[in-house]
C-alpha cells in the first residue's frame, strides 16, 4: 500500500540562485542518486544552452550528465513518457508553459527537479521561475560567494555589457555579488 501511494505522488523541486552557486551541481547530484536507485530518469535543457555541451547538462565544475536539448517546454511532455524523474536545467530560459508542463508531470506521479536562475542580471525575477517556485513543493535557494567581499551572493552581475535578457556567459561575463556589492556596482554603472 505505501509503495503504491508513493508512486502516485509526484512533486516539483526547484533549485534556484545566482550563477556560480551550484544549482546545476545539485541538480546533477539529485539525478544521479535517482539513477542509482534504478529510477527511470530523463533530463532536459533548453536548446540554446550549448556553452559546455550540446547534449549534456554540465556544471561549472565540469560534472556532467546526459540530457536532451529541447526548443519548447511542450517537447518535454512528448519525450518523458514512462519515467519516474524529470530533470530540467536552465529552467529560466524556457517559455512560460514550463510551469504547466511541470505541474502536469507532477500530477501524473513524476518527481520533477528544476534548476535555474531566480533573478536576471538586473536583479529582477527571471522568466517563469517565480511562478514555478510558487507551485513547487520544495524550493532550495543556493548561494555563491561574493567576489568583492566574501559574503553570500545571490546576484548575477553582468560585466560583459549588453542589454539582452538572455545572454549566455561564464566567468568572463558574470560575477556573483551580494546585495550590497550588487547595488554599488549598479550605481557605478548608472553614473557612467
Amino acid at each position: 500500500m505505501f509503495l503504491e501511494s508513493a508512486k502516485e505522488a509526484g512533486w516539483i523541486e526547484v533549485i534556484c540562485g545566482s550563477m556560480f552557486s551550484g544549482k546545476t551541481e545539485e541538480l546533477i547530484r539529485r539525478l544521479k542518486r535517482a539513477k542509482f536507485a534504478n529510477q527511470r530518469v530523463e533530463i532536459f535543457k533548453p536548446g540554446i544552452d550549448v556553452r559546455y555541451s550540446a547534449d549534456e547538462v554540465v556544471s561549472h565544475d565540469a560534472n556532467a550528465i546526459q540530457s536532451t536539448p529541447v526548443e519548447h517546454s511542450g517537447n518535454i511532455l512528448l519525450l518523458s513518457s514512462d519515467v519516474d524523474v524529470v530533470g530540467i536545467d536552465e529552467t529560466q530560459f524556457f517559455d512560460d508553459g514550463i510551469v504547466e508542463v511541470c505541474q502536469y508531470l507532477a500530477n501524473r506521479g513524476v518527481r520533477v527537479i528544476c534548476a535555474g536562475l531566480d533573478m536576471d542580471y538586473k536583479g529582477e525575477p527571471f522568466g517563469p521561475m517565480p511562478r514555478l517556485m510558487a507551485v513547487a513543493e520544495y524550493v532550495t535557494k543556493v548561494h555563491a560567494i561574493c567576489v568583492e567581499c566574501g559574503n553570500l551572493a545571490h546576484h548575477s552581475h553582468r560585466i560583459a555589457g549588453g542589454t539582452n535578457l538572455v545572454q549566455l556567459g561564464e566567468k568572463d561575463s558574470y560575477r556573483p555579488l551580494c546585495r550590497h556589492c550588487f547595488n554599488k556596482a549598479v550605481k557605478l554603472l548608472e553614473e557612467k
